[in-house]
């Protein structure tokens, strides 16, 4: 089956159930592993916002979504070349990737036959469905049973690690100019590592809201985890937060590996904030997973 992934998260899936060598598009985006960007063919492209900043972005975003133009391109050339069987796409959210509907209208006027698989999980569960649903479409349901039953392994052993221990009230921030709640799955991460999820929205989008709204939720900790950052750049970004809620001690989080993706490696990230809230009861995260920013002093 010839297979085409237009969401990193899903590239993520494609390659734990050891499909990577049928994997022949993928976009821009997809750094995880290095490989798929390195060797498969780029199907979609976007604008490169390294030199922008966090208020920048999300003008430009809001700008392009109120003139209905799309934050990114299909090559619809390329696409047609590769032949795909399996298109894994989703319509979450328009900020992360193409919507289903403008990959079928693009197959629909390629002739192309490929079917298109939405993957559209609001929670930690439906993350793991998803898993699933991958593996039943590519031929891999038992591969994707054994990994599925893997990650709820290392659940159950971080609940047993924190079990009876306080539960600190815990804020993620997924974007810093403006603030955004952690909304979908991001509350289940916090709430599976032994913590109480505030200023958050679980099975919901994230939305903006404002720094006295967080404060006024009176997180014990925040974790900084804006959305298509690694560790560095997110705690660069934290300045923000410190700024406006002093005295609150505050994490950096490698965000794209460990938290906002909806993959295999969500698992990884319940582990470094269990670490985070719960030090000395989970093993610490590799290096260059997370970084203290503030303390309780500030």
């Amino acid at each position: 089956m010839r297979l085409v992934s237009l969401l990193p998260s899903a590239t993520e899936i494609v390659y734990a159930l050891g499909l990577g060598d049928d994997l022949v598009g993928v976009t821009f985006e997809c750094d995880e592993p290095p490989a798929a960007r390195a060797e498969k063919e780029v199907v979609v492209g976007g604008r490169d916002t390294s030199g922008m900043t966090p208020a920048d972005i999300d003008r430009y975003v809001r700008d392009q979504l109120a003139s209905g133009e799309d934050l990114y391109t299909l090559h619809a050339d390329a696409l047609a070349r590769l032949r795909p069987d399996l298109i894994l796409t989703q319509d979450l959210c328009r900020v992360c990737a193409l919507p289903s509907g403008h990959v079928a209208e693009a197959l629909d006027y390629l002739g192309c036959s490929a079917d298109v698989l939405s993957l559209d999980p609001y929670t930690l569960q439906d993350v793991l469905d998803t898993i699933l649903t991958v593996g039943e479409r590519t031929g891999a349901t038992e591969r994707a049973e054994r990994l599925v039953a893997n990650l709820r392994g290392r659940l159950a052993d971080v609940a047993a690690r924190v079990e009876g221990r306080p539960r600190p009230r815990v804020a993620v921030v997924e974007w810093v100019d403006p603030p955004f709640a952690a909304g979908h799955w991001i509350p289940d991460l916090v709430t599976a590592a032994g913590a109480e999820p505030v200023a958050a929205r679980p099975g919901r989008r994230s939305e903006p809201l404002t720094w006295p709204e967080v404060a006024a939720a009176e997180p014990d900790l925040v974790i900084v985890a804006p959305c298509g950052y690694h560790l560095a750049d997110a705690a660069a970004q934290a300045a923000a937060v410190t700024a406006a809620l002093p005295g609150v001690p505050v994490w950096a989080i490698d965000a794209d590996s460990l938290v906002v993706r909806p993959g295999p490696r969500l698992i990884d990230g319940v582990e470094a904030i269990a670490a985070i809230v719960h030090p000395g009861a989970v093993p610490p995260p590799p290096d260059g997973q997370v970084a203290p920013v503030q303390d309780r002093a500030g």
